[in-house]
């Protein structure tokens, strides 16, 4: 059992390490999760620690109807199935001048996330994966996009994209941590 949990910890270390250095990216979904399209010509991954419990971390990510609160650029969010987020819950969304219907495909509370659908002739999966650590959650999230608006203008929309998941994961960091220590 020891052997067990040093295990554990020698690859938490690992991913944390890799996630710093940036190249903790291209894992496969582990077995039996849903992931994105690798053959996609669009594909974005990011990773942040954030200092902050799992719990709140999870809720401001999955209370979806309250993310134009902290995520400045998403106008507006109307969820179009009650309760929390599961699998076939539907929610649509404006951001970045695109309107999108969003169904979450997979959800294991307090652990992973994915969500997809069309926006404007582009197909997107979007997945986000939550990794306790030592000083609080590495948070990983990763997008694909396909459609022939992206095979079309694949430079502006791979940079449009990395942005996007950029600025995401900075505002649910500092969101998280100011709930943490508010």
């Amino acid at each position: 059992m020891r052997t067990l949990t040093a295990a554990k910890f020698a690859a938490t270390t690992i991913v944390l390490l890799l996630a710093a250095a940036g190249t903790a990216d291209a894992r496969p979904a582990p077995r039996g999760d849903v992931g994105i399209d690798e053959t996609a010509p669009v594909i974005t991954r990011e990773n942040v620690l954030i200092h902050a419990p799992l719990p709140t971390i999870w809720k401001i990510q999955t209370e979806v109807e309250n993310w134009p609160a902290w995520q400045p650029d998403v106008e507006t969010v109307v969820k179009d199935t009650p309760g929390r987020l599961r699998p076939g819950s539907a929610f649509r969304w404006s951001t970045e001048g695109l309107d999108i219907t969003s169904t979450v495909k997979q959800a294991k509370h307090g652990k992973r996330l994915v969500w997809g659908g069309p926006a404007q002739g582009i197909t997107a999966v979007h997945v986000w994966t939550f990794t306790p650590a030592r000083d609080g959650v590495l948070v990983h999230t990763e997008e694909s996009w396909t459609g022939a608006p992206v095979v079309a203008d694949q430079a502006d929309l791979q940079a449009a994209l990395d942005n996007s998941l950029r600025n995401w994961v900075a505002n649910l960091k500092h969101e998280a941590e100011a709930k943490a220590t508010g």
